[in-house]
């Protein structure tokens, strides 16, 4: 049972840590047309987000697929780019009482792109594992604790939205706007950086 709280720690460090705020601004990004009251939403696109990295997750650290490592870290900040742009183009209520319309192919987006984060989570599980053959639990307990991160990220994230848009009254479109452009410049930055071709 001790094996299993220390992937479990090892999977939320490895989601929260700043040297990999790459998943970090992913999930920044999902959220970021959202407000508070929008939690239905956002609870949707984080479980599509988590289905597809879990099976990616679970695929590679159990070699069952074979991938380009060089190539998943240059596709990851891609997803976010993307994500952010797909952000541009929405068209915000300003309204508390007025919840975000349901978006299909925003949930799909989700879902694509956490096949591909599910790849790049385990580039790092699969050099902790070394050479177990039994790593179940630690495949579970590692994907445990990245949820819990990531439930932590969505949380501050919303939270520093409810404090702008509640408290200082800045308009939705506009947070948009900026959080999403800001996001994408540092993703943009970070592809240049993991260019693969």
């Amino acid at each position: 049972m001790n094996e299993f709280f220390i992937y479990l720690q090892l999977g939320y460090k490895h989601i929260t840590d700043f040297n990999g705020y790459d998943h970090i601004l992913f999930v920044v990004a999902l959220c970021a047309i959202y407000r508070i009251t929008d939690w239905q939403r956002i609870l949707y696109l984080v479980t599509a987000f988590t289905i597809g990295h879990s099976v990616t997750l679970a695929l590679a650290a159990l070699k069952m697929i074979n991938y380009s490592t060089d190539f998943v870290e240059f596709l990851i900040p891609i997803t976010i780019v993307v994500t952010c742009i797909s952000n541009f183009f929405h068209r915000s209520t300003e309204s508390v009482l007025d919840p975000e319309q349901f978006s299909p192919s925003r949930y799909f987006l989700a879902l694509s792109f956490g096949l591909i984060h599910g790849l790049g989570f385990s580039n790092y599980l699969r050099s902790l594992l070394g050479k177990d053959e039994n790593i179940i639990p630690q495949l579970l307990a590692f994907n445990i604790g990245l949820e819990f991160g990531q439930l932590v990220i969505v949380s501050m994230s919303i939270g520093l939205s409810f404090l702008l848009l509640d408290g200082f009254k800045v308009k939705k479109h506009t947070w948009n706007l900026v959080l999403s452009a800001f996001v994408a410049g540092v993703a943009f930055k970070l592809m240049t950086e993991k260019w693969y071709f």
